[in-house]
């Protein structure tokens, strides 16, 4: 830490103070008492947002969560240390915490501004791009369990200016940061309205066709309703056989998402996972075979393998038969009714451990239109879920503009590379 001193000193205008953190903060303030039976507010790192929200409103007594937990107070500054939580920003000035007191997860920094130290310019400095680059490059540990070591975020070099200045330095943040989160917030509720109406297109087409004016009748099954009366209902074990395939260890890794569906898996060339297990006791999914992950089936984790490749041996795979567009019947499986129905079949005790073995998902009832038509309704849907894509991506590179401008935003406030009104 003490190498790089100096060149962090570099970062902040001349005239600001420097100095560790350490010495600008409050240690010798004392903590307020409170008895066993004090509500106060416990916050676990879900809790916790990467753009400084805090949900204080999980109550629990003092008594139960006083040892092995993290406390802190209104006023003082946390900041997540262990991976990827430091590197994603996550860290929040304590507001309106039950009682005036919580109790988080042992990986917080707990940070309470001195007299001369705004608590909000504090918490903006350790979200900045200097606090958290630095400090992820002093990341110690294991893979996946790395930690920035306290004397880092102890030691760290703070540039501040006078008491006045960083208030209106914060004032102006707390102003403009939120003007970007609104703009976010209005995007990602664009991306909500447009994968809810997705999913409604979707769900219409493979279930009531494409015309709207076509003759129709009762299916019989309860998740489906009314279908086209030129379709038919059949059980998947008619129309699906399981293919149990093994020994083929070159073949392709394939994800199973339940964002995407089936899409063959890449890896970086710093990854060596590729030889890290025995493929050959995978299962081999032909191109156009249905392939879901049991335990994730309910959820959307269903799709159509886009070529020969290997999936996870406790996964299902069905070989289509001749009477089965394959992409048809991968929008079909991914439809929320569908998956609710899915659930409703799946074996579990807990929700989030529910399984969809091959003998239930054999015996399900789908709708089944001509071929010719399963085509057409694939065709269709494709050309229109293009455009929606496109307007996905750009709403997706909109918010990364935003949320880039936002933390260079606060990089440079902090470190005064930008005037601020109200500044000297």
């Amino acid at each position: 830490m003490i190498d790089h001193l100096d060149t962090i000193r570099k970062a902040y205008p001349v005239r600001w103070r420097t100095r560790r953190i350490k010495y600008a903060l409050a240690n010798d303030r004392p903590y307020r008492m409170e008895d066993g039976s004090t509500e106060v507010s416990f916050c676990p790192m879900s809790a916790i947002g990467d753009k400084g929200e805090l949900d204080t409103t999980f109550v629990k007594s003092s008594s139960a969560i006083s040892n092995g937990y993290t406390r802190f107070e209104n006023g003082d500054v946390i900041v997540a240390k262990i991976t990827p939580c430091f590197e994603n920003g996550k860290g929040a000035l304590a507001r309106n915490l039950i009682n005036g007191i919580g109790y988080g997860t042992t990986e917080l920094f707990v940070l309470r501004a001195g007299s001369n130290l705004d608590a909000r310019f504090l918490y903006y400095a350790t979200v900045s791009r200097l606090f958290r680059g630095y400090g992820e490059a002093f990341m110690t540990g294991a893979a996946g369990q790395k930690r920035v070591p306290s004397e880092f975020a102890f030691d760290f070099p703070l540039g501040f200016p006078h008491l006045s200045e960083q208030a209106a330095i914060a004032d102006y943040l707390d102003r403009e940061t939120a003007r970007i989160d609104e703009l976010v917030a209005e995007k990602e509720k664009m991306l909500a309205l447009l994968e809810e109406k997705r999913n409604a297109l979707v769900t219409r087409a493979v279930t009531r066709g494409l015309d709207p004016n076509a003759k129709m009748k009762d299916s019989g099954v309860e998740w489906l309703g009314e279908i086209p009366a030129a379709w038919q209902i059949r059980r998947v074990a008619f129309l699906f056989i399981e293919r149990d395939e093994r020994n083929e260890p070159n073949l392709p890794l394939l994800n199973v998402s339940l964002n995407t569906g089936v899409t063959v898996r890449e890896f970086s060339e710093d990854r060596i996972e590729r030889t890290a297990e025995d493929f050959t006791t995978y299962k081999v999914a032909r191109m156009g075979d249905v392939a879901f992950n049991k335990m994730r089936m309910w959820q959307g984790a269903v799709g159509i393998a886009p070529v020969d490749g290997l999936v996870s041996p406790d996964y299902v795979v069905a070989k289509p038969g001749p009477d089965v567009w394959p992409d048809y019947f991968g929008y079909l499986l991914r439809i929320p009714p569908f998956g609710a129905e899915a659930a409703r079949r799946s074996h579990g005790i807990v929700w989030d451990r529910l399984r969809l073995y091959w003998d239930d998902f054999r015996d399900m009832r789908v709708p089944l239109p001509p071929l010719a038509e399963q085509r057409a309704i694939v065709e269709a849907l494709s050309a229109e879920l293009a455009e929606a894509r496109e307007l996905e991506t750009a709403l997706k590179e909109s918010i990364g503009l935003l949320s880039e401008r936002r933390a260079a935003l606060i990089t440079a406030a902090v470190t005064g590379q930008i005037d601020v009104p109200g500044m000297n």
